[in-house]
């Protein structure tokens, strides 16, 4: 499991991201249940995911309408199968409007460009 956290802030809005290797929306929400072990994305707002695999896309808003939709449509451009993302929000108490979609653009961003860094280092 590989989770960045403190990677964006906006107007008390805290954002994370975190992901790993997943073939199934049932091992999907096993690692969204192990994350919300952390005490502190357990207490989060919204942890909003997706998922690519052979039995399809998933996604879950958890809340955040429309960010599963913007997580799965990266994971596609990106051609990422088989590794669930999921965007966690805690709310600072002030509406972002669709400021919210750019974070959890930005947030996957982060994700991927890690995990390519990583793959990198990994030769």
């Amino acid at each position: 499991m590989r989770i960045l956290d403190n990677i964006i802030s906006d107007r008390g809005s805290k954002y994370a991201v975190s992901g790993g290797p997943c073939a199934s929306e049932a091992e999907a929400k096993a690692f969204i249940r192990t994350l919300c072990r952390k005490k502190k994305f357990a207490k989060a707002t919204h942890n909003t995911w997706a998922l690519l695999s052979a039995g399809g896309a998933t996604k879950n808003d958890d809340g955040e309408a429309g960010a599963g939709m913007v997580i799965l449509r990266m994971l596609a451009r990106e051609g990422l199968r088989d590794h669930v993302v999921v965007v966690t929000r805690w709310f600072g108490g002030k509406h972002l409007g669709g400021d919210r979609f750019r974070h959890v653009q930005n947030a996957v961003r982060i994700y991927l460009d890690d995990l390519r860094a990583g793959s990198e280092n990994d030769r």
